[in-house]
């Protein structure tokens, strides 16, 4: 049994992860905005064998308040073996490329609330000497493209501070795990047309849990993106400015 914190709870690639956290019977502290979503999902958790599931509302953008909700989490929990951070949200680019004020709160949600949680919880687990973070990042943080620059300069900026934490915690014997999705079916993209790249938020869960048991640092999942990354990454700036991407 492992004392488990999601951040971003509700995210349908967190809740089909907490199923499986549920069916191996780990205890479970979520946070996430919605309360009736929360409560809705606990008590399926807890029908599907977790130990314990508790929960409470979370707005990642109130930095302020996240030290003292990080705290009463983990004081509920008796402890904290594991984080995953799965909180997010998919911005227009074009509204964004036109209102500042939208542009903030994206990069503030996507990126500066993630960084800031990590801070409060690598500290946590460097003083006790254990612990696992999972962050789900993003294959668009690996390169800028026109039709999402602004979500991928935010994952981008998480993939670069999850690597520094990474070399940071490695001497503690505390792993830190970047997952990069591809395309997934969520309803944050419902109004996408879904092709054969497209995966279930039930195989990223799977893919999650593999990684974590393998320890690993990066994982592209499904794990064909690391081949689509390196093609597009490979592609001289000369050339990549000029395709409608």
């Amino acid at each position: 049994m492992q004392k488990i914190l999601i951040v971003g709870a509700t995210s349908s690639i967190a809740e089909a992860t907490e199923r499986l956290f549920a069916q191996r019977g780990d205890r479970l502290y979520l946070l996430a905005r919605n309360e009736e979503r929360l409560t809705a999902l606990a008590q399926d958790l807890r029908i599907r064998g977790a130990e314990g599931v508790t929960f409470a509302s979370f707005e990642a953008n109130d930095f302020a308040s996240h030290p003292r909700t990080l705290d009463v989490a983990i004081d509920a929990l008796d402890g904290i073996d594991l984080v995953l951070i799965a909180h997010g949200t998919l911005p227009n680019q074009k509204t964004c490329e036109g209102d500042i004020e939208v542009t903030l709160k994206e990069i503030n949600t996507n990126a500066v609330s993630t960084i800031l949680i990590l801070t409060h919880l690598a500290n946590r687990f460097e003083a006790q000497g254990r612990g696992v973070i999972v962050v789900i990042s993003s294959v668009a943080g690996d390169r800028g493209r026109q039709s999402n620059y602004i979500y991928g300069a935010a994952k981008g900026a998480i993939t670069i501070f999850l690597q520094g934490l990474r070399n940071r915690l490695h001497k503690s014997g505390i792993p830190v795990l970047t997952i990069k999705p591809g395309f997934v079916d969520t309803p944050m993209t419902a109004d996408f047309k879904k092709n054969i790249l497209w995966a279930s938020p039930e195989a990223i869960a799977n893919g999650i849990l593999r990684s974590i048991e393998k320890k690993r640092d990066v994982v592209y999942l499904p794990a064909f993106w690391r081949s689509i990354m390196w093609i597009v990454c490979s592609i001289p700036e000369t050339l990549f400015k000029r395709l409608d991407l």
